[in-house]
């Protein structure tokens, strides 16, 4: 059986053959062997285990995504992230490293929006409130 893992910008896993395939959906934990039916289900955010040919097994975290299933022979999935490590000690750790960093970016983003967002803001009040003159009175008979 073959394992391709894919996010936006890599292909963090292609390997060939795999023995069997252990992943995590809504309804948990199952495994592939090859000659498994076809099947398509959304990933939680969990490890994906696998064991190659020499039975050695190997890690990869997924934050979520698509797992498909072709005739048997090829098991794709599709996430956002993936880390990749054999050791599930060091995976562990550098699964945190990677959130932390990414909870970063995102709060930076969320500001930079925020701040231009409110300039925005601050813009359309300057343009549809009225102008600062004073009241003309009519001058009393």
């Amino acid at each position: 059986m073959k394992l391709v893992v894919t996010t936006p910008t890599e292909i963090a896993v292609d390997e060939e053959p795999v023995r069997y395939v252990r992943a995590e959906d809504s309804s948990g934990a199952f495994g592939i062997e090859p000659r498994h039916a076809d099947l398509l289900t959304t990933l939680a955010i969990c490890v994906v285990r696998w064991r190659d040919d020499r039975n050695v097994e190997h890690y990869v975290a997924v934050r979520g995504g698509v797992l498909r299933v072709r005739e048997g022979k090829v098991v794709e999935i599709a996430t956002r992230e993936a880390v990749v490590n054999d050791d599930l000690l060091h995976l562990h750790s550098q699964v945190l490293s990677a959130m932390v960093k990414n909870v970063e970016a995102e709060q930076s983003a969320r500001s930079g929006a925020l701040r231009l967002e409110h300039a925005a803001i601050r813009q359309i009040y300057r343009y549809l409130r009225p102008l600062d003159r004073p009241v003309k009175t009519k001058p009393q008979e």
